[in-house]
């Protein structure tokens, strides 16, 4: 059992961009941040991230997950071990597939191999309820953010977050509770950094576009833009969410496109698809904070701001660590799983009612 109060926990994320693993601690209740801890980052190798773009779109037992899933562990289990004075641990994994309402979602890496190595609980596995109850899987920041929009007033905002997929969170801070009906509202999107990390990473041998270099020498193709605007997504009502390849058409797109005007064709989608999505939201919110690597594009950052009816800025401005976001917010939901709380609810996954997610795993 966890003890009442505020605990320290430690929250691990593998994105979609598949960089690395971000850990952070937080001091948290499950339902109000106290205090932010230490964070830490460690990249993935180059052949790791080959090894992990290897067994994308693939499924448990099929080739390529386990030595993935082996990656995914050993890397976590390395960054983890930094870390003093935890009481619990959240361990997100490696999405490789995700299909709800179809064959589920897959989060590769063991929680249990985690407990035994770190010597502490470990909550992982936090998407697969959702998803069998009818739920989307994603996202599953949001009542982190709600925690997070509490601290910071009780004007209604929104956290984006730029990752390979992008997805946003509107919270209402005035609501007593995220599960309460008007707290949130949640949803991927659209495409962000995948794309044209992908673009980078075929074209020029780079995992990014850093800063947005070669983006700023190119023109957005507006026809691709508009076609790209006319996918069915864009029409669905929220919660909606994404797999990481769901946009091949979208790179297929500016294949014959130069590599400047491919990259800035890309990096205004991503923008586009999150002004597609803001009028999905209750209100237009005070500001929209932005994470994910997403934000150190400035580029992107330039086409959000003349895309959305709202001042843009990234989530330092706030006080927080764009980078440790979700890492934190893992952290926050593994406290809220040891403690019987929901982690998901119709606003933010469609899911048909409150949902706690996540499995347990403690050292033998």
């Amino acid at each position: 059992m966890l003890k009442a109060g505020p605990v320290w926990a430690l929250g691990a994320m593998s994105g979609t961009s598949l960089d690395g693993v971000e850990a952070a601690m937080i001091l948290t209740d499950g339902e109000t941040v106290f205090d932010f801890g230490p964070s830490a980052y460690r990249p993935y190798t180059p052949a790791e991230h080959s090894t992990l773009r290897a067994a994308l779109g693939r499924w448990p037992g099929e080739a390529g997950v386990a030595a993935a899933a082996e990656v995914v562990e050993t890397a976590h289990a390395e960054v983890l071990s930094r870390f003093d004075g935890a009481e619990l641990v959240g361990f997100h994994g490696q999405t490789l597939a995700h299909d709800p309402g179809g064959r589920g979602t897959h989060q590769c890496g063991n929680g249990a191999v985690l407990a035994e190595v770190l010597g502490l609980p470990v909550v992982w596995d936090f998407r697969s309820a959702d998803v069998r109850l009818g739920g989307q899987g994603a996202p599953l920041a949001p009542f982190y953010h709600f925690a997070l929009a509490r601290r910071m007033g009780r004007a209604p905002v929104v956290f984006l977050n730029l990752g390979g997929v992008g997805n946003l969170t509107w919270a209402d801070p005035q609501c007593p509770a995220p599960e309460r009906p008007g707290a949130l509202v949640a949803f991927d999107t659209g495409p962000a950094n995948a794309p044209i990390n992908d673009l980078m990473f075929a074209r020029r041998g780079q995992p990014c576009d850093e800063g947005g270099a070669l983006a700023a020498q190119g023109t957005p193709d507006g026809d691709i833009l508009a076609r790209f605007l006319e996918h069915p997504f864009f029409f669905r009502m929220a919660p909606k969410s994404l797999d990481r390849d769901a946009w091949h058409g979208l790179a297929q797109a500016v294949a014959a496109l130069p590599d400047t005007d491919a990259a800035a064709t890309l990096t205004a989608a991503a923008a586009a698809a999150v002004a597609a999505g803001l009028p999905l939201v209750p209100a237009v919110p005070a500001r929209v904070l932005v994470a994910g690597g997403g934000r150190h594009n400035p580029v992107l950052m330039a086409e959000l701001a003349a895309r959305l009816p709202c001042p843009v800025a990234p989530v330092e401005s706030a006080g927080l660590n764009g980078d440790m976001l979700e890492a934190q917010a893992f952290a926050f939901l593994a406290v809220r799983v040891a403690r019987g709380l929901a982690t998901s609810c119709p606003g933010t996954t469609g899911v048909a009612a409150c949902v706690g997610g996540g499995e347990i795993s403690r050292p033998a």
